[in-house]
């Protein structure tokens, strides 16, 4: 369109009528047109990239401190700085000797972790360490049917056997049981078998009960040996008069 016109303006400018152009000037004017065309699409373009760079205004990036490289260069060579290629932590583990365990333990340590405690089922409850005081302790209550003749506990055979996990605790009483089941401070007492040894100290049960034994059998004693002799006389002299 825009040669079109072209051509209708340089018609009008010249006294040429259309069958009187050449080959030439037609070539020239469309050339003309051209370039008008490409001037007015650079003006374009010019206004555009303008708006575009006011519109789009970015601020400088600060990059901030950069770390310096590790590989210099002097002439030809470049070298590499060794002591920046790791920090001190790693290094120090690179350098250091490391400690390679066996398997076969390791899995036999683990097993005995584990067989250390109960389980998380039972609270994570620790192997029973058997001391001299905690043997008597269970010696003890095996033998709890003697300590109160009021009671009555299932009867237990053969020697005593320690539970393979078990722990020692205090029992505490709750704000209930103060008056009820609440012991004294000065009858507390550090194991089981002191507080049984005070309780005696008190009642003497043990020590009249071990009296009430030794008179039963030492009475009689004398009375019996004399029927016995009388009755070897009798046989004795039965057998003589025969």
């Amino acid at each position: 369109m825009a040669t079109t016109l072209e051509l209708q303006h340089t018609e009008k400018d010249t006294p040429y009528s259309e069958d009187d152009l050449t080959d030439e000037q037609i070539e020239e004017l469309l050339a003309r047109a051209t370039a008008r065309l490409q001037e007015k699409e650079k003006a374009k373009d010019k206004q555009l990239s303008k708006h575009t760079e006011q519109s789009l205004n970015f601020p400088k990036l600060d990059a901030g401190h950069l770390e310096k490289p590790y590989v210099s260069t002097k002439g030809d060579v470049a070298t590499i700085d060794s002591s920046r290629l790791l920090d001190q932590k790693q290094r120090k583990k690179a350098e250091g000797t490391r400690k390679v365990e066996d398997p076969l333990s390791a899995r036999k340590a683990a097993d005995e972790k584990r067989k250390a405690t109960a389980g998380s089922d039972w609270f994570n409850l620790p192997k029973t360490d058997l001391t001299p005081e905690l043997k008597r302790e269970f010696q003890l209550i095996k033998m709890r049917n003697v300590l109160d003749p009021h009671r009555h506990y299932k009867k237990e055979g053969g020697k005593m056997k320690a539970p393979e996990y078990s722990q020692v605790g205090t029992i505490i009483e709750g704000p209930t049981e103060f008056f009820s089941g609440r012991i004294e401070n000065k009858k507390r007492k550090r194991t089981l078998v002191e507080e049984v040894l005070a309780g005696e100290q008190e009642t003497h049960r043990f020590k009249n009960k071990y009296a009430q034994l030794q008179e039963k059998k030492t009475s009689g004693k004398k009375a019996f040996y004399k029927a016995l002799k009388e009755k070897r006389k009798g046989g004795i002299k039965k057998a003589s008069k025969g």
